[in-house]
């Protein structure tokens, strides 16, 4: 699941909507919603990240986060270290081997490390 993904499943649950009552009013199907939800799909486009604001009557600073949120979201990163140390390589390189095994509250650790930074 993604940052966005996750934003947009609680905002549809605190409205009380199903993915296809959503999918059909922002004419998409409940698969790509449900894909979006889960991380099983690219980054949305701004137009589709707006479309969702409008639905759920986000305006401002909510909107701009979930815009945030969107751009954090693509589940599938290309880390380009060219130019950079080794250090910054073998990070990425690491990273990239072991996401899947770190428990949560490793990730989350990282997470607020990079955060500060």
């Amino acid at each position: 699941m993604t940052p966005f993904g996750l934003r947009v499943r609680e905002l549809r649950t605190a409205k009380g909507v199903t993915l296809k009552e959503m999918a059909l009013a922002l004419e998409v199907s409940s698969a790509y919603l449900s894909a979006l939800e889960h991380g099983r799909r690219g980054r949305p486009t701004r137009y589709q990240v707006q479309r969702i604001c409008e639905y759920f009557n986000i305006i401002w600073d909510d909107a701009e986060e979930l815009e945030r949120l969107a751009a954090l979201s693509h589940p599938r990163v290309t880390v380009d270290t060219a130019g950079l140390g080794a250090d910054a390589t073998e990070l990425a390189n690491r990273l990239a081997q072991t996401i899947r095994k770190l428990p949560p509250e490793k990730i989350e650790r990282l997470l607020a490390t990079l955060r500060e930074g």
